[in-house]
């Protein structure tokens, strides 16, 4: 991969001859736990504007109709977050001569707050081809990384680096979006709604603090606007002139030393210069010279829509699945429900194999969401998908038998997929892979899938395979987990929505074969072998440092937690993700080799996770020596308040939590007061410290007792944490919302 600098620019078809489709990918870390942003695109004229609100793309608008852009979402990487984007160029109209790729922060935070800043552009092979760094970022709450740009017939890329004190406003101004004021309501609907309105036909819902529609945008480095600002996409005005040479970037109103946002009017408003992002509301976009269009409520000066409605841009009501299932008629309980796709009759890894590769690709060809969704982040296109099943492809005297084939045909090319499938906990053969990577070589086809139990992490490999660096041609190699699987039907069915009832529905019968104990697509279900001799070592102390077998533990440890996001975020319709508090260049496998060794050293594994649009950090630890797992949070005392009042508010909050929840003060550089909820509950004035010390926030803590056994079962030691995380969550985190709304009112 070649390492570029800030203004350089290089050309992706002297770095690869399969640059026709690349995936660009934004990353960065934090050492709190706590920094994130927000991907934009925008497609850009000559003149240095966009066309219409079209050509915005952003969380709530994630793909464009021809499939030259699309938002393939946020994955966890071992130094923090990484967003991806799936950039089609030989798809991109002609009248569109640069592809910026930009993210904005939120929150009062700033990018300076962040650490590896990096921007990388990858073939469709996942090959890496540029790498560009970014190391001077401050105070800037908007942040261009880089640009794909026209010369001639080939496409370049350019690092640019630009940022913005005035968040997604003071950018979007740059290239032809106006903002302008309207008013926020005292406070936000307390409901989520079923499913959201049909934006107006050729709108765009806006990102979250802004209402996308055609206008004349604002004078170069105006102020931002707050929170609540309804942003409009023009194509007059403003800077952003064409570029004059190759060196040189889009307009520069409204970056870095730019006028801040003023204060919104309410107290929630953003901070200033972070417009772009509304907690806890958002609205919607509307036609091009009129105004905004509804998205489950009419937009307007004071209309505003739940920050929860979040499904992408669309023409059509989506369908979700009602959150209570309608009344059975069934006589009694022994009357099972007919289903689909039966799995009783399954006795063998081999038609368990068969069927769950049947099954999930029938309903990817069927479900054009679901299949998209599945298949965007390794490359494919969007396109016409087929599918197929037990495939006989020559290989050498003997032919060989993918489990399945994957077809997309757009613009009459086609993308191909080898599937390769285990279930039931089987590990993949390194072998097998290999002989379907030579196929896919050879016959030009475009990826091979692998399918199983497992989780994959970043920085190390499901099966090693040899590459034939002497072929021009590049497949790519990718894995999928059956809790990705059922992570993505969750979301669509529950959450985001499909686009009729019948797809719903086989989403919902897909879900049910999967979660059926008998089906083998339960995700990962194994400590592995290493887990047995690792955990009678630390309670006898006879784990050696430098042991292997701890580094295998601590790779189990975090497939779980990783399967443990996946799951939450399924339930939840939010993106949760590890938390990965690592330093700039930290090399993952250093990284697990210092998480063993603190394994061997206390006997603990730790781990912390984050559900998107909250501010609460879940810390996990399992003590292997008192088999014990602790389930944590952190409040925030609100600022300014007095200690008493806000104990008894807590402990009010608290009400439905369980009666064991350890409360503990927190007060600098000592230990403060604690005690359970049950003894805490009729005298809350025991948490405020004796001697007067301030109090800056509180840990709740569950603990619970620990499975022994490496598997999934009753007694299994995965079991144990996935109830310690939806307890903890559900009888503890999901109360404290009015505690942190308020900490955030007053600081």
């Amino acid at each position: 991969m070649r390492e570029i600098s800030k203004g350089a620019n290089v050309s992706l078809t002297a770095l690869s001859e399969d640059a026709g489709s690349v995936v660009v990918s934004l990353g960065w870390s934090s050492a709190s736990g706590a920094g994130d942003a927000d991907v934009s695109v925008l497609l850009v004229g000559e003149d240095g504007k966009v066309r219409s609100e079209n050509d915005f793309y952003f969380y709530n608008n994630p793909a464009a109709a021809d499939g030259s852009v699309q938002l393939l979402g946020k994955t966890p990487t071992d130094s923090g977050d990484e967003d991806r984007i799936g950039v089609d160029l030989t798809a991109v109209p002609e009248e569109v001569a640069r592809i910026v790729v930009a993210a904005s922060q939120y929150g009062g935070t700033r990018f300076g707050d962040l650490d590896g800043l990096r921007m990388t552009v990858a073939d469709r092979s996942g090959e890496p081809l540029v790498g560009f760094s970014i190391d001077d970022a401050s105070v800037e709450t908007a942040f261009i990384f880089g640009e794909l740009y026209r010369r001639g017939e080939e496409w370049k890329f350019r690092a640019v680096g630009q940022g913005y004190e005035t968040g997604l406003a003071g950018l979007a101004t740059d290239f032809g979006i106006a903002v302008e004021e309207s008013e926020e309501p005292e406070e936000p609907e307390p409901e989520r709604p079923q499913a959201a309105e049909p934006p107006e036909p050729g709108g765009a819902v806006a990102p979250r603090a802004a209402q996308v529609a055609t206008g004349t945008p604002g004078p170069a480095g105006s102020p931002a606007a707050p929170r609540t600002a309804r942003t409009t996409a023009g194509t007059a005005g403003g800077p952003g002139a064409p570029e004059a040479a190759e060196t040189t970037t889009g307009g520069t109103a409204g970056a870095a030393g730019s006028p801040a946002a003023p204060e919104a009017a309410d107290p929630r408003a953003a901070t200033p210069g972070t417009a772009g992002r509304a907690e806890p509301q958002t609205a919607t976009a509307g036609t091009a010279g009129g105004p905004a269009g509804p998205v489950g409520r009419p937009s307007g000066p004071g209309s505003v829509v739940p920050a929860q409605v979040r499904g992408p841009r669309t023409t059509r009501k989506k369908v979700t699945l009602p959150k209570a299932p309608g009344k059975s008629l069934a006589e009694n309980e022994s009357w099972r429900p007919a289903r689909l796709f039966p799995v009783p009759s399954l006795k063998s890894d081999k038609e368990r194999e068969v069927r769950a590769t049947s099954v999930l690709l029938s309903v990817m060809a069927q479900v054009p969401e679901f299949g998209r969704r599945l298949t965007a982040a390794f490359g494919a296109p969007a396109g016409r998908m087929q599918t197929f099943t037990e495939v006989s492809l020559p290989h050498g005297d003997t032919p060989r038998r993918p489990d399945g084939v994957i077809r997309v045909e757009r613009a009459g090319k086609l993308w191909t997929a080898l599937v390769e499938t285990k279930t039931n906990g089987n590990p993949l053969r390194p072998e097998q892979v290999q002989q379907y990577m030579d196929i896919a070589a050879r016959r030009g086809y475009e990826s091979v899938i692998t399918l199983s139990n497992d989780v994959a992490l970043e920085g190390t490999a499901m099966v090693d395979v040899k590459v034939d660096g002497r072929r021009k041609h590049k497949v790519g190699l990718w894995h999928l987990s059956w809790a990705e699987v059922a992570h993505q039907a969750q979301l669509l069915i529950r959450h985001e929505g499909v686009g009729n009832a019948a797809h719903a529905w086989l989403l919902q019968e897909l879900l049910a074969y999967l979660q059926h104990e008998q089906s083998g697509c339960h995700g990962f279900q194994n400590m592995g072998p290493a887990w047995v001799p690792v955990r009678n070592g630390i309670e006898d102390e006879t784990l050696s440092l430098g042991d292997p077998r701890a580094t295998e533990v601590v790779e189990s440890w975090e497939r779980l937690i990783r399967q443990v996001c996946l799951r939450l975020g399924g339930e939840l319709g939010q993106k949760a993700l590890p938390v990965q508090r690592v330093r700039r260049g930290s090399d993952p496998l250093s990284r697990r080799a210092a998480a063993a060794e603190r394994l061997c050293l206390d006997g603990r594994l730790s781990a912390e996770l984050r559900v998107e649009g909250t501010s609460s950090v879940i810390a996990v630890t399992a003590d292997l020596r008192t088999a014990k797992i602790r389930t944590s949070v952190d409040v925030p005392a609100p600022e300014g308040s007095y200690p008493l009042v806000t104990v008894r508010r807590l402990v009010r909050l608290l009400a439905e939590a369980p009666a064991d929840l350890h409360v503990e003060s927190l007060v600098e550089g000592e230990n403060g007061p604690r005690g359970t909820l049950e003894r805490l509950r009729p005298e809350p004035g025991d948490l405020v410290p004796r001697n007067g010390a301030a109090v800056t926030g509180f840990r709740l803590t569950l603990i619970k007792g620990m499975g022994n056994s490496r598997g999934n079962t009753e007694s299994g030691f995965i079991r144990s944490v996935d109830e310690a995380v939806d307890r903890f969550r559900q009888g503890v985190v999901a109360h404290l919302g009015p505690l942190e709304a308020r900490a955030g009112r007053r600081g």
